[in-house]
């Protein structure tokens, strides 16, 4: 099982504020789409929260929470992520969609990055990604995306493997 990381971060590794993104960027929103779509996806129950809709369609949704007892329909919840991890090691690539307790646990052990890098900072940030240490990386694809109409800020997807 390859294990990635997907997250949208701001110059500063800004990633949340109040349990919501940042920002509004269907470009973003629709990379992620594309990149998760058909994979199980792994989060905090306070991510799964935050989602508008909740579960994400046409992905196994996979959450963790300290809550034992909860249920969330269409979606397996597990109280710890080495247990989650271990019921999908027969998965081609697994995704960690957030929130920053997650990513903290998973960015040592994690085989590939998918970053959107926002060109923006954002001061009312409350939640932020963990510090990367770029020398452990090598970047694969990076695709930049201007601002327009409908993306306030210019973007990147950018793609790193870790070295080995």
């Amino acid at each position: 099982m390859k294990l990635s990381i997907i997250a949208s971060l701001g110059r500063n590794n800004e990633i949340g504020k109040e349990n919501r993104l940042l920002c509004y960027l269907p470009a973003d929103l629709k990379h992620f789409r594309k990149i998760t779509l058909g994979h199980s996806i792994i989060m905090g129950r306070k991510t799964f929260d935050s989602l508008p809709n909740g579960i994400l369609p046409d992905r196994e949704n996979i959450i963790i929470s300290r809550n034992g007892s909860l249920a969330i329909k269409n979606a397996r919840v597990y109280t710890s992520l080495d247990f989650a991890l271990s019921k999908l090691m027969n998965e081609e690539e697994v995704f960690i969609i957030g929130g920053a307790q997650i990513y903290q646990q998973t960015l040592p052990i994690v085989n590939n990055l998918y970053l959107t890098k926002v060109y923006a900072t954002f001061p009312e940030a409350d939640v932020f990604f963990p510090l990367i240490n770029y020398s452990e990386w090598h970047e694969t694809e990076q695709e930049k995306i201007p601002a327009n109409t409908k993306n306030p800020y210019p973007i990147s997807f950018t793609k790193y493997e870790r070295l080995q």
